[in-house]
C-alpha cells in the first residue's frame, strides 16, 4: 500500500516538482527493540510541490501506508508537556465559549491519541468523541475517562458516528489533517458530519514558518501534506465549504488554527485574504523559495555535523535530550548515530528501553542525564526548549550545556 505519488491529492494535477530529497530512512515513530533492527524498512523522503498555479500543494513525493504508520505500537502520546496541555485546553476553552457550545453539543476530535484535546473540552462541559486509529493509543485515551473510537477517521467511521452519536456542532484536528492522504474522503466525511452550522477547526504546522524558521525536522512520513491557506482554499471550495478564519498560533514552531463552515453560513474574517496576499506577496509557493529553502538545509547538516565532530574530538561526551519524530528526522539526515550521542534521554514509557529508528541510538530515562553528567546534549524537540530546559537546570547547574540544532546549531546553559 506504500507508494510513490501520481498526481495532488488536492487538486489532481499529474505535474510536480521536486525540491527536497532527504533520502531513504524508516518512519520516524518506528521505535524498534535491538533484536528486531535486522527487520526495519525505510521509505524515501522527499518533498515536492504540485505545479498547478491554482494550488501549489507542497507535500510527500512518496506515501508510506497507515497502516505501517499507525497501528503496530505507535509510540507518539500527544504533547503532554505543560506548555502543550495549556495550548490544547486553551483551544478547547475558546472554541467553547466563542461559538457558545451547550451540553448537548458533540465535539469530535479526528486523530484524538490520548485525548488531551477532548479533556479540555470534556472540563468545559460538551460531549466529546476521539477517532484514533492506532489501539494501544486508544486503549489509553479511554481509560483516561475519554471516550475513543478505533478507527481511521473516513467516511466508513462517518456513517458508524451518525448512527451512533448523531451530527457534531464541532470538529477538530490538530497536527493531523496534514497525516491524511485522501484529502476528499475526509472533506466529505467533516462535511456531512456536522451539523447546520457546524465548525471544522484544525491546526497545522504553517508552511511559511517551516521554510523561515528552517523546520525540516518536521518533514516526516507521517506528515504527507504541508499547509498554507491558498491550497486549502481551493480544496474546500470543491465541497462547497470555505475557511471563514485563520489565526497564527506559536505552537510547533508556528501553526495555523483554520475554521472552515458550509459557505455562506459564516461571515468570512479578513484574515483570509489577508494571509493569501501574504502568501502571494512573499513567494511562498515559489521554486526559488523551496529550491533556497533545500539549500539551507543541506548548510544546517553541515554545520550541525562539524560542531558534534569538532566537540567529540576534544573529548567531550554528547547524548540527546528528548526523541520526537522530528528528532528522527534530523538524526537520519544528518547521519547521527551512537558514535556521536551515546544516548537519547525521554520521559515517554513508550519509546525507553528501545532504540531510535534508523541511527539505532539507545532510549533512556530522562534521570540518566543528572546521573550520568555528560558534557553536551543535544535537544531534539526544540519547539520546547524553554520549558525542557527549566525541568533539566539540575544538568546546567553540574556544567552541563544545552545544544539546539534548529535553526542553526547553537550552544546554551
Amino acid at each position: 500500500m506504500s507508494h510513490r505519488v501520481n498526481k495532488c491529492r488536492f487538486c489532481g494535477s499529474k505535474n510536480f516538482t521536486k525540491f527536497l530529497d532527504l533520502g531513504r530512512m524508516p518512519p520516524a515513530d518506528a521505535f524498534i527493540d535491538k533484536e528486531k533492527i535486522c527487520a526495519e524498512r525505510s521509505f524515501p523522503l522527499e518533498v515536492v510541490r504540485c505545479d498547478n498555479p491554482g494550488c501549489n500543494l507542497v507535500q510527500l513525493g512518496y506515501v508510506v501506508s497507515p497502516e505501517i504508520l499507525y497501528q503496530r505500537d505507535y509510540p507518539y502520546e500527544s504533547s503532554m508537556t505543560k506548555t502543550g496541555v495549556e495550548h490544547f485546553h486553551g483551544f478547547a476553552r475558546a472554541v467553547t465559549r466563542e461559538f457558545g457550545l451547550k451540553s448537548s453539543d458533540l465535539v469530535i476530535d479526528v486523530g484524538s491519541n490520548v485525548g488531551v484535546l477532548l479533556e479540555g473540552f470534556k472540563k468545559e462541559g460538551v460531549k466529546i468523541l476521539g477517532v484514533e486509529p492506532a489501539p494501544n493509543i486508544c486503549r489509553i485515551a479511554n481509560k483516561r475517562g475519554i471516550r475513543s473510537i478505533n478507527r481511521f477517521f473516513n467516511r466508513a467511521a462517518a456513517s458508524f458516528i451518525l448512527r451512533k452519536h448523531g451530527k457534531a456542532s464541532i470538529i477538530t484536528g490538530t497536527n493531523v489533517i496534514a497525516h491524511i492522504d485522501n484529502s476528499h474522503e475526509l472533506v466529505d466525511s467533516v462535511r456531512n458530519l456536522l451539523k447546520e452550522g457546524g465548525i471544522f477547526v484544525f491546526e497545522a504546522p504553517y508552511l511559511f514558518d517551516l521554510i523561515d524558521n528552517l523546520e525540516y525536522d518536521t518533514i516526516y512520513h507521517e506528515h504527507l501534506s504541508y499547509f498554507s491557506v491558498k491550497p486549502l482554499a481551493g480544496l474546500f471550495a470543491r465541497f462547497d465549504m470555505q475557511i471563514f478564519d485563520v489565526r497564527k498560533q506559536s505552537i510547533h514552531g508556528g501553526s495555523l488554527r483554520y475554521f472552515v463552515a458550509r459557505k455562506g453560513e459564516r461571515k468570512v474574517s479578513h484574515r483570509v485574504e489577508n494571509l493569501l496576499a501574504f502568501e502571494k506577496r512573499g513567494k511562498v509557493h515559489a521554486l526559488s523559495t523551496l529550491n533556497g529553502f533545500a539549500r539551507r538545509v543541506a548548510d544546517n547538516r553541515r554545520a550541525l555535523v562539524e560542531l558534534l565532530q569538532s566537540l567529540k574530538k576534544t573529548g567531550k561526551r554528547l547524548v540527546g535530550v528528548g526523541a520526537p519524530a522530528k528528532g528522527m528526522t534530523l538524526l537520519n539526515y544528518c547521519n547521527i548515530g551512537p558514535d556521536t550521542l551515546d544516548y537519547i534521554t525521554e520521559k515517554s514509557k513508550l519509546k525507553i528501553g528501545r532504540v531510535t529508528p534508523g541511527t539505532h541510538i539507545r532510549v533512556v530515562p530522562d534521570s540518566r542525564l543528572i546521573k550520568d553528567r555528560p558534557d553536551y546534549a543535544l535537544l531534539l524537540p526544540w519547539n520546547f526548549a524553554d520549558e525542557i530546559m527549566a525541568n533539566l537546570s539540575e544538568f546546567t547547574k553540574q556544567g552541563g550545556r544545552f545544544i539546539i540544532p534548529i535553526p542553526r546549531p547553537q550552544i546554551k546553559g
